[in-house]
């Protein structure tokens, strides 16, 4: 059998990044059971209420939504269990102090598999206030302006 290279993509948090500021970015293992494994290779999971929480030294991922595996039996999982995360002492130390800081907290971002390896991608991200968001809805909606007008003109100047 081909050993799998290369990323693919399960699931994306596209709400964490417009809810937070992304300070620092992680990326983790995580430990699964079978059953997850071969539901997520279904491409079938949830991030959008995720968090980290680090108790006792370990990094925990809860409510990230695996919904159970369809083939499964009474080794089927538990949906929104928690989920230890694989990361190095210093990194989880530093994610400690920092998601201690008022206003700081962890969220996963993406969950992929790369090399054939269950792997999530977690930040450490500040909530943005209404006002920000706002902003970077203008400025994505501005960029987009800009790329239409400039992609019109070079249409019109080919034809």
């Amino acid at each position: 059998m081909a050993k799998e290279t290369g990323r693919k993509m399960i699931a994306q948090n596209k709400k964490a990044r417009h809810d937070y500021h992304i300070m620092d970015t992680y990326e983790c293992g995580l430990v699964l059971t079978g059953t997850e494994v071969k539901s997520l290779r279904q491409g079938r999971a949830s991030l959008v209420d995720g968090f980290v929480q680090i108790d006792a030294h370990e990094a925990w991922l809860h409510n990230v939504h695996v919904p159970e595996y369809s083939q499964g039996t009474w080794t089927n999982h538990s949906a929104r269990r928690k989920r230890k995360l694989l990361l190095h002492r210093a990194e989880i130390d530093k994610l400690e102090s920092k998601s201690q800081e008022t206003g700081h907290t962890i969220v996963p971002l993406a969950l992929y598999f790369k090399d054939g390896r269950a792997k999530v991608e977690i930040a450490l991200a500040r909530g943005k206030k209404e006002y920000d968001k706002r902003q970077t809805l203008r400025e994505k909606q501005d960029r987009r302006e800009t790329d239409r007008a400039v992609s019109a003109v070079r249409r019109r100047q080919r034809a």
